[in-house]
């Protein structure tokens, strides 16, 4: 019964700290991933163009820890980013290790239908 209570207590601090600040955001620091700072600020990286930059977050990122969901987004800017500088290999790695963490996993619309990275995700799925 414990732990069901301290679970509730977890949850409702998680749900408040959107609409709050102080206190409550501290306490909800502790039960972030350790390396999802890095991960957002590997995603504005990429965003902006500086891939070795981004791809540096990344890597650290997963070293770091990360959620499950983080490290499956993490492995597919991975992917991006090999995928763009010609290193399918490591794309496909990339992708291969997002769909072992996730095998629901699915790149959006815009994602799918790029033409570097699209048909590489195609083909490791399929694989699947």
């Amino acid at each position: 019964m414990t732990a069901r209570y301290l679970a509730v207590v977890i949850l409702a601090l998680v749900g408040l700290a959107g609409c709050a600040s102080g206190p409550i955001k501290d306490i909800t620091r502790v039960f972030e991933a350790k390396g999802e700072p890095q991960l957002q600020a590997g995603i504005k990286l990429y965003e902006d163009g500086k891939y070795a930059q981004a791809q540096k977050n990344f890597e650290s990122a997963l070293n770091t820890g990360l959620s499950n969901a983080g490290k499956v987004s993490a492995h597919k800017y991975l992917a991006f980013i090999h995928c763009a500088t010609k290193r399918e290999r490591q794309c496909r790695g990339h992708f291969a290790t997002a769909l072992e963490l996730d095998p629901s996993f699915e790149l959006d619309a815009a994602e799918a239908g790029h033409p570097m990275w699209g048909p590489v995700f195609r083909s490791v799925k399929s694989r699947r």
